[in-house]
Order: structure tokens, then sequence, then C-alpha cells
């Protein structure tokens, strides 16, 4: 059984390693982990950091119910003791010279009646934890936001560096045609070392949108929370642009102020503050108790002995009648907190009012950019032809062809950009209005 033990436990130990803990080699041998859309999001809902850091709150607030809740139970305590006394200075007056007692007793403590505080910090606690589902539903459409338009941004880079590659391959034919030219007796030597220049101008920013494309990815792995491995992505700007008409700026709005946990979560913060004021009332109010004993005693005196149960029972009311103010203080303070919290969400309203409106304006510019330059690149692809035809013909100066391929480049990477900023408005005007947040 030995024999095969070991190797089986190495091979689930290396199989649940952390992406981290792996060597250099074999991270490189595995290979990018290509994500489509649909999984970066699906990725981004279950493991980015501010979903992690969401399910924490919500593990403190269900423990901060459960201690809570405790206040209203009977609280037992069971305690034993045993205790020694020696006394000679009264040998012969009756005192015993020495007593040994020994007791054991479980107790108990109920409260009775509290002035409202116990009740009214469960309810605290119980809003508490309702408001754990909101924090989880604000970091997810936060994550899925983030990770949507980190993914847009490898796309466009990945699109950037393709008309980089294509500028350099445009520029390297232009040097072969000059030479062909030269060749021919119809360009000098100065069209040929222009065209070399311009070649050779064009090979930097191919290299530098080669690092925005890593840089990009580097940004999706660390919105998804993914470590130690290197991510690409699966798709393009062209099939995922899409010029829906946006919705009305009343509509965006109303769904909104609906559907925003961070809203949810501030109104429920302020209910939670009102309790607090019940609970912190109730601090210089009278308070009652049931306290019960039940134990076993044995007492060894001079080696007379005895034992026996014992047994206590009684009510215990306590009442503050003056603590010098500081809880009609602290109710002033926590008063004031509500009424600041009341401010804080009139304000997000008002902020939310402001940032529909704007994501509502930014899908249509988005869309109405994508629409004009949609034909402009065509009839630049067509500008490029004639030139470099005319070109050939000698109708046409070497000025012509540059002029042609630079609107060209301006077209092409002005219509990626202009999809990327579609996108990510679209995805933008979603989490404004809370579809992301409810999982849609």
């Amino acid at each position: 059984m030995k024999r095969w033990l070991a190797p089986v436990l190495a091979g689930l130990a290396l199989l649940t390693a952390p992406l981290d803990a792996r060597s250099e080699e074999a991270r490189e041998s595995e290979g990018p982990l290509v994500l489509t859309l649909e999984q970066t999001l699906a990725l981004a809902a279950e493991q980015s950091s501010d979903v992690r850091k969401a399910r924490e709150y919500r593990t403190q607030v269900e423990a901060r119910y459960g201690e809570e809740r405790s206040a209203a139970l009977p609280n037992f305590t069971l305690s034993g003791s045993a205790a020694f006394t020696g006394d000679s200075s009264q040998t012969g007056l009756g005192p015993p010279e020495r007593t040994d007692n020994y007791a054991l007793t479980l107790g108990v403590v109920q409260p009775i009646y509290t002035s409202g505080q116990i009740g009214a910090a469960i309810r605290l606690a119980g809003i508490a934890r309702s408001t754990a589902a909101d924090r989880m539903a604000a970091a997810r459409g936060t994550s899925l936001r983030d990770a949507a338009i980190a993914f847009y941004d490898v796309l466009l880079a990945r699109d950037f560096a393709a008309l980089a590659a294509q500028n350099l391959e445009q520029r390297g034919r232009h040097r072969e045609e000059a030479r062909r030219r030269l060749t021919a007796g119809t360009a000098t030597e100065f069209d040929v070392l222009a065209a070399s220049v311009a070649e050779q101008n064009a090979r930097p920013e191919l290299i530098r949108a080669a690092n925005r494309v890593n840089a990009a990815r580097e940004r999706l792995a660390f919105v998804l929370g993914v470590r130690g491995r290197e991510l690409d992505v699966s798709g393009s700007l062209t099939a995922a642009a899409a010029a829906a008409a946006p919705p009305d700026y009343a509509t965006a709005f109303q769904a909104a102020a609906s559907h925003r946990p961070e809203l949810a979560e501030l109104r429920k913060g302020r209910a939670m503050s009102e309790e607090l004021v019940r609970v912190t009332r109730a601090g210089n109010k009278p308070r009652l108790d049931l306290g019960a004993d039940l134990g076993w005693r044995a007492v060894d005196m001079d080696g007379r002995t005895g034992d026996g149960s014992t047994w206590s029972a009684g009510l215990r009311m306590t009442w503050p009648v003056f603590d010098g103010g500081r809880t009609k203080g602290a109710v002033a303070r926590i008063e004031s907190e509500t009424r600041s919290l009341g401010l804080d969400e009139a304000r997000f309203l008002d902020a939310l009012a402001l940032e529909t409106r704007t994501g509502v304006d930014a899908v249509r510019e988005a869309a109405a950019i994508v629409e004009a330059l949609g034909g402009t690149v065509t009839e630049a692809e067509r500008l490029l032809a004639m030139a470099e035809k005319g070109f050939e013909l000698g109708v046409k100066v070497r000025l012509d062809v540059d002029d042609a391929l630079l609107n060209l480049l301006q077209a092409r990477a002005g219509l990626a950009r202009g999809r990327r900023d579609l996108l990510a408005a679209q995805i933008s005007l979603r989490w404004l209005t809370g579809e992301l947040s409810a999982g849609q």
C-alpha cells in the first residue's frame, strides 16, 4: 500500500498546488490562458479581489448577528473551587483550626427586561446581515465592469498592434516599389532613401504597440486576480460592438435608483443607525435579570465533614440613575450620524443622476462615432489604392501615398477606438443602472 500511496499523494499535491508555487518552466509550458468575454466575466464574478472581500464581509456580519442574538439567550457558567484555610491562634476557643471548602456550581443568568436594548441590537445585526448581499452584488457588478473593460482594452491594444504591423508592411512595399522604379529609371535614389527611412520610423511604433498588448494583458490578469499565469483573449471589437440604442435618461435613472446595491446599502446603514440610537438610549434605563445557581459543596473542619447540594435564585434590577450625561451625549452623536447618512443618500442620488446622464450621452456619442467612421475607413482604403496606382503610373508623388496611408491608419485606429469606447460605455451604463449587480 505504501508503494502507491506516496506517488498518489504527490500527484494530488501537484494538481492542487497554487499557480504561484509552480516552477517557471511549468508555467511557460502551459502557455497562455485564452479567455472569451463570457469566461472573463465568469472568472471575475468568482475570484476578483472585490468579490473575495465581499465574501469576508458576509462572514463578519454573520458572526456579528450571532454575537448580538446571544445576548437574549441564557448565559450558563460552570465554576468550581477548592479553598483551604488554617488558623491556630484560636485553638481551644471553638473555631476550627483548619477548614477545607470544595464547591461546584452551575449558574445561569437570563435577561428579563432591558428597555428594548437587546431587541434593537438583534434588529441592527439582522439589518447588517442583509447588507452582505448588497455588498456582494456591488462587488460583483464592479468586478464585471472592470473585467469587461480590461478585456476590451486587450482587444484594442491588439488591433493597434495589427495596424502598426500593417503600416510597417506597407512601408516595406513602398520601399520595394521605389527600388523597382529606381531600376526602371522612373525614380531617384532620394525616393528609395525616403521610403527606407519611413519604414525604419515605423518599427518603434510596432514595438510600443506590442508592449501595450502585454501591459493590457497584465492589467486583465490583475483585475481577475490571476497570478502566475499568462492571459490572452479571444474575440474582436468588430464582432462585439453593436450600436444598440441606449435607454432614455429617465428610464436609465429610474433603473439605477431601484437596482443599485450601493444605494440599498446606504439606506440600510441609516436603518442600522436608527436601531443603534435605540440601543444607546437604553443605556440609562432599568434592566432586570434572573439569576440562579445550582451546585454541590463539601466542607472539612478539623476532620468533621459535610457535603450537599446548594441552590439560589433571585431577580436583580440595575438602573444607572445618573451617568453624568454620557448616554445623552452618545444618543445625540448617533442621531447626528443618522442624519449624515441621510445626507449621504441624497448626495449619492444626485451623483447617480449626473453619472447616468453622462453614461447615456457616452453611449450615444460612441455609437455616432462608430457609425461615422465606418464609411470613412472604406473611403480611405480606396484613396490609398488610387494613390499607389497613381504613384506607379507617375501621376502621383510619394507624399500623396504617405498622406493616403496616414489617413487610412488614422481612420482604422479611430474606428477601433470608437468600437472599444462604445463597448466600454455600454457596459458602464449597465453597471450604472444596476444590471450587472443583478446578474443580468
